[in-house]
């Protein structure tokens, strides 16, 4: 691709989960906001079949055929699955050479992944004059993961990275897809800080709590946990263990979803960061996807006086947390932060916003 020159250039914001964590797969409520890390493809029609794709981070060209998807196992397979489910659904798409650069940080549960797939729709939409609108563009980016790379995610991410912007937080029922812009209260604002530790949502741990709350939602009489009401905890507790504790998680969660968007309309922050705090013991203690370097992050991140809350954000296993600070101090606290953080743990973070 040495003269390479694009038709297009198109790109695709990751985000930050501030409170709804596992709720999506469970059509549940989410509350995502944008970070000003994007991935960006720059992309050029071909006049055959042949798809040949780089990443500037993680290498190629690897190439393909369009309308000949194989799973390869790499990075390549979330543009495969993008082109596969764009067919599939009657668009017309060609071959076409691409070259992709991200600041999104792989494995950090900023969903870099979702960043790629509707920033490649997004430039194939461009070059081939397709007709997608944003919700098409999440859900054919969810079947990509769900159905080609395996990883069971719910529509969070790519609605997120197709629908977010960085002033408001983006309040989705993933089961009606409906969805409003809440804008961040005057008084705060972010700061995300990578522990260091990566994660892998194609396989594993993942993967093995989406079957357990099937699992629960069948032993409940269900179709997803979304439909069991809070109030009837007392049959969640019944369940065989682990799962009356990872539907305890996912029912009490949904509720801190609602609570914390009542919180963002009346600039309640106090009340908002302890709902992440709260959101984040039951991920580390319900659903048991924390790690102890991100409890490490939240722990510190508690006896900052302008911190009003923190919490593990993402999938987990790894990933980041997000801090809700006082305005104007996100900055020192996150550097103050991660510098105890490190100092402790012997990993390298790194501060994302701001």
């Amino acid at each position: 691709m040495t003269d390479f020159v694009p038709d297009v250039v198109a790109d695709a914001p990751g985000r930050v989960n501030l409170i709804g964590e596992h709720t999506d797969y469970n059509g549940g409520y989410v509350l995502p906001t944008a970070i000003p890390q994007r991935t960006r493809v720059q992309l050029k029609r071909r006049a055959d079949d042949r798809a040949i794709v780089t990443s500037t981070q993680l290498g190629g060209p690897v190439e393909y055929r369009v309308g000949g998807e194989e799973p390869q196992r790499a990075w390549i397979d979330y543009v495969q699955g993008v082109t596969k489910f764009l067919l599939e659904a009657g668009h017309q798409v060609g071959g076409f050479e691409a070259v992709v650069d991200s600041a999104v940080p792989i494995g950090s549960g900023l969903s870099s992944s979702a960043a790629l797939e509707v920033s490649v729709m997004r430039a194939l939409s461009g070059a081939y004059g397709l007709a997608l609108d944003p919700i098409a563009v999440a859900q054919i980016g969810r079947r990509a993961e769900n159905e080609f790379v395996g990883a069971q995610t719910g529509a969070m991410d790519q609605m997120a990275a197709s629908l977010a912007d960085l002033g408001s937080a983006l309040f989705l029922d993933t089961w009606t897809m409906q969805y409003e812009l809440i804008p961040i209260p005057d008084g705060a604002e972010l700061a995300v800080i990578n522990s260091g530790v990566a994660h892998d949502h194609a396989r594993g741990d993942y993967n093995t709590r989406w079957r357990e709350c099937q699992d629960a939602a069948r032993a409940l009489g269900v179709a997803q946990l979304r439909d069991v009401p809070v109030d009837d905890l007392a049959r969640v507790e019944a369940l065989p263990e682990p799962l009356n504790r990872r539907t305890r998680h996912v029912v009490t969660e949904d509720a801190r979803v609602l609570e914390a968007v009542e919180a963002m309309r009346r600039g309640d922050l106090p009340n908002l960061g302890q709902l992440f705090f709260a959101s984040h013991a039951s991920m580390r203690d319900d659903y048991e996807v924390s790690v102890p370097q991100i409890d490490l992050i939240v722990e510190l991140a508690r006896a900052e006086p302008d911190v009003f809350g923190a919490r593990l954000t993402g999938g987990g296993f790894g990933g980041s947390a997000v801090l809700l600070v006082r305005k104007g101090s996100a900055a020192l606290v996150a550097q103050r932060v991660a510098r105890a953080y490190a100092e402790q743990s012997g990993q390298t973070p790194t501060v994302l916003v701001p």
